[in-house]
């Protein structure tokens, strides 16, 4: 009797410490509706591109896109990024109050740090590329920054983030070496996996709380 009690006061201290150093409250839900909306995306940015021909194989520049084209390609990116921050902000603020823990600590604060700091340089140097007009490695280049970031910050939450990360880096390869099909690509490593990570959290975490 005495050493069921032990081992559950030890399962006890191992759960307050996993909680202490991680943020634990991402929402799985969030997962799988930005891969949703990637994948409206992605729909929306193939219509705009392809149905206008306005694809060629053409080395680092293949996709020959309007200024209008482009316009509504970086708004349709930024309506995409916007809606899934905010569906993560706010589900997993919504599975914070629920587990009676805070949504902004440290824990909280040094894994929005680390998940920023790749993504930005990621975000400059695409931004800089976009400016010599070389479009082809945009798409593979935002999935191997994003998953660098998801890398660099799952030490601080839940350990599918990191496997999402690396998928990612690796589809961002893989796009590299097929230039001309990033869209593709994105929309199954930003659309797909997203759900897929995100289904599994969800039915692990989020309907065990």
């Amino acid at each position: 009797m005495e050493s069921k009690n032990y081992l559950q006061d030890i399962s006890d201290i191992k759960n307050m410490m996993s909680k202490s150093s991680r943020f634990l409250s991402i929402s799985g839900l969030s997962g799988i509706l930005a891969g949703i909306y990637a994948l409206i995306g992605a729909y929306i940015g193939y219509r705009i591109i392809y149905s206008d021909n306005l694809v060629t194989i053409d080395g680092y520049n293949t996709l020959i896109i309007t200024k209008q084209g482009t316009n509504q390609i970086f708004l349709i990116a930024i309506t995409v990024v916007v809606m899934s921050i905010l569906t993560g902000i706010v589900l997993s603020y919504a599975k914070a109050k629920k587990q009676n823990e805070s949504m902004w600590d440290s824990t909280s604060k040094r894994l929005i740090i680390n998940f920023m700091i790749p993504l930005v340089t990621g975000g400059i140097f695409i931004m800089l590329l976009l400016e010599k007009n070389v479009y082809a490695l945009v798409a593979p280049l935002t999935m191997i920054f994003y998953g660098l970031a998801c890398v660099n910050a799952s030490k601080y939450t839940l350990g599918y983030i990191r496997y999402l990360g690396i998928t990612m880096i690796v589809l961002g390869l893989i796009s590299t070496y097929f230039l001309g099909y990033g869209l593709f690509f994105w929309a199954f490593g930003f659309g797909i996996c997203h759900i897929f990570y995100g289904t599994i959290m969800h039915f692990k975490y989020d309907r065990t709380t």
